[in-house]
């Protein structure tokens, strides 16, 4: 359980730096920010909205990264060892796709916006976000 809340603030702080460097990445905070100040909490609702609606995207991200990813690993296996690996980035930014796409049956999106290179950046800022994170934290894959 320890490995798993880990690994969902990894994603959710990795999710929040790609954004804060990418225009093209952006999560909708209202949603969350409402829930917050419907909670009594008077002050600071905008600053966990915030937190909350990286921390919910973060698990969504973690969830296809745990059940999606592998099934499209294994079946563009071809099309990985062809390209020596390099296709990973592309399912990488699949997944934050993916990601987008889920979060639209959520209360907060998460949204891409259309041009292509924005989601394989944001994939690998989030790739060596998460890598570091996870060796300095100890919360491994």
């Amino acid at each position: 359980m320890r490995l798993f809340i880990g690994r969902v603030l990894i994603n959710g702080l990795a999710l929040w730096i790609a954004s804060w460097i990418l225009p093209g990445l952006e999560i909708s905070t209202a949603a969350t920010t409402d829930a917050v100040a419907r909670s009594g909490v008077s002050q600071g609702t905008d600053v966990a909205g915030s937190i909350l609606a990286y921390l919910f995207i973060g698990l969504i991200f973690g969830l296809v990264n745990a059940f999606i990813r592998p099934l499209v690993s294994l079946l563009s296996l071809p099309i990985t060892i062809l390209t020596l690996g390099l296709f990973t980035i592309v399912i990488s930014a699949a997944m934050l796709y993916l990601t987008a796409w889920i979060s639209t049956f959520t209360p907060v999106r998460f949204s891409i916006d259309s041009f292509f290179w924005t989601a394989v950046l944001g994939a690998i800022i989030i790739t060596l976000i998460s890598l570091v994170a996870g060796r300095l934290t100890g919360v491994r894959r």
